[in-house]
């Protein structure tokens, strides 16, 4: 297939694509009926028509508990003993300056506030 379209006149290549773009758009056609017959079809089982259905409302999710409460901060749990104005409240990621006092030897309890 690739030898005859290399032998194709630019003309002939033309009218080809054209042609493939003209059968593209008759079996999109063709499915999209398909797929609208077998909506129908599948309407029709619970008893509505696709007009019934096709109310263009979104569905909205349902919000949880906490949805439209703002967060409070946490609390600091450990304190920098070189500077007591650095805390971190124990959750997320170790500041350096607590992984930095864990490496000499402090224990975390004695940094606690």
């Amino acid at each position: 297939m690739s030898n005859d379209l290399k032998s194709m006149s630019r003309k002939e290549l033309e009218k080809l694509l054209a042609d493939v773009k003209k059968a593209l758009a008759s079996a999109q056609a063709r499915d999209r009926r398909d797929a609208r017959k077998a909506a129908e079809k599948a309407a029709a089982e619970f008893g509505f028509s696709l007009n019934e259905l096709d109310d263009n409302t979104p569905v909205k999710p349902k919000k949880s508990k906490a949805a439209g409460k703002p967060s409070k901060p946490s609390k600091p749990k450990y304190a920098n003993p070189a500077d007591r104005t650095q805390t971190w409240t124990g959750k997320g990621r170790q500041p350096n300056w607590f992984r930095a006092e864990v490496e000499k030897g402090t224990p975390p309890s004695a940094m606690e506030i």
